[in-house]
Order: structure tokens, then sequence, then C-alpha cells
């Protein structure tokens, strides 16, 4: 079996596939080429889907969206568990080391500063932007 470092330095090896999903010209799909960036993607499909949405799998997704949009009184908080639970139950591998948001207006900013427990020492952000209307 590779190793991480030998699956993400082989240029003729893939992890997985980005999200959101559409034609690249090297094929179908556009591809992943780290654990990271494989990582990255699976966060942002469980993070943006509710639970309940994907069929034949109620259990899969977050509470965000719903944290999001109806905001209560201690919605960084809320935001917080939202993404540390799913991730805990559904991405174990993944490290999140931050979780900031930002309110300003109608518009809501999370990022999420995360690594992958295979290589603790490499990191990303991803970020979600949220205009919630009035």
């Amino acid at each position: 079996m590779a190793s991480v470092r030998e699956i993400d330095r082989n240029e003729d090896v893939f992890v997985g596939v980005r999200f959101p999903l559409d034609h690249s010209q090297e094929g179908f799909f556009y591809k992943t080429k780290t654990i990271l960036e494989q990582a990255k993607a699976n966060m942002r499909n469980l993070l943006l889907t509710s639970l309940g949405e994907r069929v034949m799998q109620p259990e899969f997704g977050s509470t965000l969206m719903d944290v999001i949009f109806n905001q209560g009184p201690d919605v960084e908080n809320d935001i917080d568990e939202a993404i540390r639970e799913a991730v805990s139950n559904w991405l174990p591998y993944v490290i999140i080391n931050e979780i900031n948001m930002f309110q300003q207006g109608n518009q809501v900013d999370v990022s999420i500063d995360f690594s992958v427990s295979l290589e603790p020492d490499s990191f990303d952000t991803i970020t979600f932007n949220f205009n919630i209307g009035e």
C-alpha cells in the first residue's frame, strides 16, 4: 500500500473527484490529486448537505444550513457545533484546527482551517459564504 506522500506525489494517481461535479478536459469530472484536496471536497459535500436530504442515507449531512438560516442567540457556537459534529461522525480523519464566523448584514462567512490525520502538518482552509436574505 502506498503512503500518502507517494500518492500525493505520483502524477498518475488521483484520490477522488472534486465538487461541485463538472466536466473537465481530462475526463468526465475534475479529479483531486492529494488527500488534503479530497478532504476539502468531502467537507464541502458533507457540510452543504442537510440531514435527510441524501436518498438512502438520511443521517448523512449536517445542520449547518439550518443554523445559518435560522439563527439563534448563540449562532457562532451553534455553527461550530454543527460543523464539528458532522465532521466527527462522517470524516474522522479530518482535524479541525479553527472555525471562524463573520457576519455583516445579510452576509455570513464561515471559514474552517483543517488538516488530515495522515498529514497533520499540511493545512488548508475551506470558506463558505452565505447570503441569508432579510
